[in-house]
């Protein structure tokens, strides 16, 4: 199995910077998929892929590129479901796991959420991402990627 590789769902995703430095500590390359607005680095293990503006773009590309054992940080539930699909390892901005035990509910979690917009019942306001939230992504993180590379067998 090839080393794992890191796919950020790049659009307004605040936890980047966190992204890149724990990857950087266990030598793993970073992809940021995003439709524009992404800062080059000089760091050849950063990749920055600018997909066109069409709705899932960007997820589409993350889920044609990632393989199982990858990394995918997204917020965004249909796409963490897609990947959770292929076997790949993904994290919420906010320290969350997506799981195969996990993505159902929270699939049947956002589309009820989303009815209760659609039907008034609900304004859909997000809760504010705070430093518990930020501090339990870099832990998280941390333990989902060393678990990826001790699965890593060499080939």
């Amino acid at each position: 199995m090839p080393a794992p590789e890191i796919y950020v769902d790049a659009d307004a995703c605040p936890v980047k910077a966190e992204v890149e430095k724990v990857a950087e500590r266990h030598g793993v390359v970073v992809t940021h998929v995003s439709n524009g607005g992404l800062r080059p680095s000089r760091d050849p293990m950063i990749r920055n892929v600018v997909v066109s503006k069409g709705a899932d773009a960007a997820d589409d590309w993350i889920v044609e590129n990632a393989r199982p054992n990858d990394v995918v940080v997204t917020a965004d539930i249909p796409l963490a479901a897609r990947t959770v699909a292929l076997g790949a390892h993904v994290l919420g901005p906010t320290g969350r796991p997506f799981t195969p035990e996990t993505i159902g509910m929270a699939v049947a979690m956002r589309d009820l959420k989303q009815h209760l917009r659609e039907t008034g019942e609900s304004r859909g306001f997000n809760a504010a991402f705070t430093p518990q939230d930020r501090s339990r992504f870099l832990g998280e993180l941390d333990r989902i990627l060393r678990r990826a590379l001790k699965s890593v067998t060499p080939d």
